[in-house]
């Protein structure tokens, strides 16, 4: 018996140890002359290009991650918020919360090729690269401002459609298989469901006992949703076939990122309060935190690049402080070692 359980000790032990109580940094990328907060980010992989929306400083900062310089500043916007690239393109979308309006951008270097106006709060969106389809949550502070998801054809650069949802859309997330296109609807507390092939919503699942419910990620293996909350602030998995809860997990305060990391079936979820939860989803229904990173004071927002294995976090600039891009390696213990 004794032997038994110093086994289980020991195993548990050898558990702990292989997992990373932390993601360690692996590079800092100063950015000075930056002010305020980020938000979201896109990549150029073919170009080793990071581009970020520097909100608090009204540009979007064009980052060569081969001399971790910036290469570019897209200056003149009001509040860059969601960012796309289009590899194939060689196009740049920004989706800008004060000027209310999604603006393309082409070229070496970029510049402005045209825009469509949308209404405040042009926020995130998620790209259906197949139909050429890009998805854009903006709208909802407001009754006479109601929320919306614009459907925008990108080859003749046209809106399409303006889909009504309850209040302002936070987070998209898109199902490539099912052509689905998921948006957190965080007033409401609830997750609007698009159709992309019709280009309707067929449904709103609900949350019970959470709400402001920010950042999203799809597991398309799994047909999991992950959706950080902020009251409470926790992560719950949802099925993403009926919406029903399946579990969820404590986080820390303020999240507004979020990503998957489908080779290690982990979720990155990145929050205000200065810090990154990594947690572990196994193939049941159970998920359990295995490390918290402390980045910064208003870090919140970030990008994870598979390919890479890195996290990018965006960290604000202050009177204080230089802005910075940290970059965190994401890759299992062997590959560290």
């Amino acid at each position: 018996m004794r032997i038994f359980v110093t086994a289980l000790l020991l195993l548990s032990s050898l558990a702990a140890i292989s997992q990373p109580s932390s993601l360690p940094l692996s590079q800092t990328i100063p950015l000075p002359g930056v002010a305020g907060k980020f938000d979201h980010f896109a990549i150029d992989v073919a170009g080793r290009r990071l581009f970020a929306a520097a909100t608090g400083n009204h540009s979007v900062e064009v980052i060569d991650l081969k001399t971790a310089k910036v290469e570019q500043s897209i200056s003149g916007l009001g509040k860059p918020h969601g960012l796309v690239w289009d590899q194939a393109t060689g196009s740049l979308y920004v989706a800008d919360g004060a000027l209310a309006e999604l603006s393309l951008y082409k070229g070496n270097p970029l510049k402005l090729a045209g825009s469509i106006k949308l209404s405040d709060d042009a926020d995130d969106m998620v790209f259906d690269e197949k139909h050429h389809l890009l998805y854009v949550g903006h709208g909802g502070g407001s009754a006479a401002v109601p929320g919306k998801v614009a459907v925008i054809d990108t080859a003749k650069f046209a809106l399409l459609a303006n889909l009504a949802v309850a209040s302002h859309p936070e987070a998209l997330d898109f199902d490539m298989q099912g052509r689905r296109i998921f948006a957190n609807i965080a007033d409401s507390a609830e997750v609007a469901v698009i159709d992309g092939a019709s280009n309707t919503v067929v449904a709103h699942w609900k949350l019970t006992g959470a709400a402001d419910n920010v950042p999203m990620a799809y597991d398309s293996v799994r047909q999991r949703l992950y959706v950080a909350c902020r009251k409470p602030a926790a992560l719950l998995v949802l099925s993403a076939v009926t919406g029903a809860e399946i579990a969820r997990e404590p986080t820390g305060d303020g999240a507004d990122d979020l990503f998957y990391d489908a080779a290690q079936h982990r979720i990155y979820v990145i929050s205000g309060a200065g810090e990154v939860d990594v947690i572990q989803a196994d193939a049941s229904t159970g998920m359990s935190t295995i490390g918290v990173t402390h980045t910064a004071a208003g870090a919140k927002t970030a990008l994870f690049v598979p390919a890479e294995n890195n996290l990018y976090v965006g960290v604000p600039g202050t009177a204080a402080k230089t802005a910075e891009i940290r970059v965190y390696s994401t890759a299992p213990s062997k590959e560290k070692q």
